[in-house]
């Protein structure tokens, strides 16, 4: 998780170099839409985005700003994937990554989402560039990373057995088991009748014991009579005499 928000951090911290840079990206938008004669349409996805790129502009200052949009959304993207990876949520945290890989899909449409506040990238443009061009473009990155601070923040909330790391290893919980806890399963893996013959076997030997220990009381006591010279003999009844 810590990883997780590392990376997220660094994420943060170039979009932020990026939107210092809103006004250049606009531009190098303006200017690949006019060398692709596509001035009617919203830039409405990231596909669209590398296609201006790639084909359609012709000034390193435009490709430097279009390729750190792309940057961004792409180690976003991979971001996704690692959030995915670390738990299997529930239903809220699967719902926040399901929208955000919907985001970040090169062919979904933008031409809708808005970031509203705090974020103010959307009232940076005129009128007319919020409502018909860049509005949506300009609010995905934002948005996505709201999301992705909502998913790390109701993660966290939940009861975490086994960790996934980002590197796609198992980590164990924090949460150890007790040392023994090897010899109860060893206990609980005997099978039911050896478990029984093992009792039956110990109790056999507990009577053998205690019979033992009652012979040798009667003998001691039968030894010590014979030594006081008072031998008991059996007691017969009255005129009966064998």
């Amino acid at each position: 998780m810590n990883e997780v928000k590392e990376a997220l951090r660094n994420t943060e911290q170039n979009y932020k170099l990026f939107l210092q840079q809103q006004f250049t990206f606009i531009g190098a938008l303006q200017h690949t839409r006019e060398n692709a004669h596509d001035m009617i349409r919203p830039v409405a996805s990231i596909s669209q985005v590398q296609s201006y790129m790639d084909h359609h502009c012709n000034n390193s200052t435009d490709r430097r700003i279009l390729n750190m949009f792309l940057n961004i959304c792409s180690d976003l993207s991979k971001l996704c994937h690692k959030l995915e990876l670390m738990h299997p949520g529930n239903n809220i945290t699967n719902g926040i990554l399901e929208r955000c890989k919907l985001l970040l899909s090169h062919s979904n449409d933008l031409s809708t989402i808005r970031a509203k506040y705090p974020h103010d990238v959307v009232n940076h443009l005129s009128c007319d560039e919020a409502k018909n061009h860049y509005g949506g473009v300009v609010s995905l990155i934002p948005i996505v990373l709201d999301c992705m601070k909502e998913w790390v923040t109701h993660a966290e909330k939940l009861p975490w057995q086994v960790l996934y790391n980002v590197s796609g290893g198992i980590a164990t919980s924090e949460k150890r088991a007790p040392q023994n806890a090897p010899a109860r399963a060893a206990i609980s893996q005997t099978p039911p009748a050896v478990r029984l013959e093992a009792q039956t076997s110990t109790s056999n030997k507990d009577n053998v014991q205690v019979q033992g220990s009652k012979h040798v009381w009667k003998k001691n006591l039968n030894n010590t009579e014979n030594h006081s010279g008072k031998l008991k003999r059996p007691w017969k009844p009255p005129g009966r005499h064998a």
